[in-house]
């Protein structure tokens, strides 16, 4: 971890206001940098002024009471900090680049339904013991099925009688709105790694990834199986940077996972609804599982329109 990361990583862990003093005791506490310069803490107070100077939209400092400077995470300021910094919430104009990573999911899923996969958002807030912070590592953001469509009756019942596995590909989806650096790279590859365990297909997908990642991108994609998809704004521009490698789906992990979430679990009920409908419910039932997965664009001014809605760069 570099300087600038153990400091953006303690400001998280901190998740409130913090002087160049507590963000150098967190580093120090928690071996996130090795520091060698003879003043390590007038270290870590000319990075944070970097921080400042340089423009970077992650971090932001406020004076309280007077006294020295605070730093924080731009993203808490308007959830954790409202009250400490008096921000009215309505009145605060987002910036361009403050839509969020919920936003990015109707991008998903229209570069998905365009491959014929429908995907449904799983929001982690409806489960059971939603505010254990270690659920986020058992839920993906988004499920999606593709289903292989044979246009003989005969070669699907055939396939049907001898395994319904193959009839069908799930996959687990993990969204990011940027992966900057190394550190932001691993922890969230290695979070979808944790979320996907249970499908055919795990995915780590993000808006913005830097250019400099690419060959670690290809090492962790190689050893563990991952695949990495860059959105862009307009969906049908996205590029799987590398594909994921097909893998056995996990039934004991699948079962959990709809013990704890309803929205999986009736993903999971739509699918076998469609698998097992006769040729008379078919088309029906395949509509209700399109109704009930998320919404796409149907053209392209609807694109324009929402990102322009949702702060979301176009460029």
């Amino acid at each position: 971890m570099t300087i600038k990361e153990s400091i953006l990583k303690s400001l998280e862990d901190i998740n409130n206001l913090a002087n160049a003093a507590e963000v150098y005791n967190h580093i120090v506490t928690k071996g996130y940098y090795e520091f060698g310069a003879k003043s390590p803490a007038a270290l870590v107070s000319a990075m944070l002024g970097e921080f400042i100077k340089n423009g970077d939209s992650r971090i932001k400092r406020t004076k309280v009471s007077g006294q020295t400077y605070k730093y924080y995470l731009t993203k808490i300021e308007k959830t954790v900090l409202i009250d400490q910094l008096d921000l009215d919430v309505d009145k605060i104009k987002p910036k361009k680049n403050e839509y969020q990573e919920r936003d990015l999911h109707k991008l998903l899923s229209s570069f998905l339904k365009n491959t014929d996969i429908y995907s449904k958002t799983i929001f982690h807030e409806q489960s059971l013991n939603s505010k254990d912070n270690h659920q986020k590592w058992i839920h993906p953001d988004v499920v999606g099925i593709q289903f292989l469509n044979l246009h003989s009756k005969i070669n699907q019942t055939f396939l049907k009688a001898i395994n319904k596995l193959d009839i069908f590909k799930i996959s687990s989806y993990e969204i990011k709105r940027e992966i900057n650096s190394d550190y932001e790279l691993k922890k969230t590859f290695f979070q979808a790694v944790s979320n996907s365990s249970w499908a055919n297909y795990g995915y780590l997908v993000a808006f913005e990834i830097s250019d400099s990642l690419n060959e670690e991108m290809e090492r962790l994609n190689q050893s563990f199986g991952i695949g990495i998809i860059e959105l862009k704004a307009n969906p049908y521009e996205s590029k799987i940077l590398f594909p994921a490698k097909y893998k056995d789906l996990d039934f004991k992990t699948i079962d959990k996972l709809c013990k704890i979430n309803k929205d999986f679990e009736k993903f999971i009920e739509q699918v076998e609804k469609l698998m097992t409908a006769s040729d008379k419910y078919y088309k029906s039932t395949e509509k209700e599982l399109d109704e009930f997965c998320d919404s796409y664009f149907l053209n392209d001014t609807e694109i324009d329109e929402y990102c322009k809605e949702k702060y979301i760069p176009v460029n």
